[in-house]
């Protein structure tokens, strides 16, 4: 995967994407920067800080990556799993409602969140969710989170490729 069309954003482009984060996951990596690039590679707008893709942009709605949920550990939005759906998430599966031991109860369907393990609380994922914090929690079956981005796709690997 290729970054392309990379471009130095705006303080009012940059102040706008840090609120969207800021709004979602209650934490603000991008404020007072004045080196945020915007760039594309395959399907991804990218958010890209210190040469690293810090976040995502998903329609328009700005989210963090899993290295950007690393580095910037988020208060909001998250959707705790067992560490028996660990390897499935870890591997891009979507997450099913009967391994979701908690969740943020702020979130709606529609929303971007992010997955991490009920042992370490370690981001594994982004996705969107399909129900609501509470309906993730007590439901049985289904589809709780849509896979978007998750450790070890090609978005992760990007950082890992040697920079031109």
């Amino acid at each position: 995967m290729r970054i392309r069309r990379r471009q130095r954003l705006r303080r009012k482009e940059i102040n706008a994407h840090s609120q969207g984060i800021l709004d979602a996951l209650g934490v603000d990596p991008f404020r007072d920067r004045d080196d945020i690039d915007l760039a594309e590679a395959e399907e991804w707008k990218l958010l890209i800080a210190d040469n690293e893709v810090r976040g995502i942009i998903a329609g328009d709605r700005p989210f963090l990556t899993v290295r950007g949920l690393l580095a910037y550990p988020a208060k909001k939005r998250w959707v705790t799993v067992d560490m028996g759906a660990v390897k499935f998430v870890y591997n891009g599966a979507d997450v099913m409602a009967p391994g979701i031991v908690d969740a943020d109860p702020e979130i709606r369907p529609g929303d971007l969140v992010w997955v991490r393990d009920e042992k370490n609380l370690r981001p594994l994922a982004v996705g969107e969710a399909l129900m609501s914090g509470p309906e993730m929690v007590a439901s049985e079956k289904g589809k709780a989170v849509k896979s978007i981005h998750h450790v070890g796709d090609a978005l992760w690997k990007l950082d890992e490729e040697p920079k031109e």
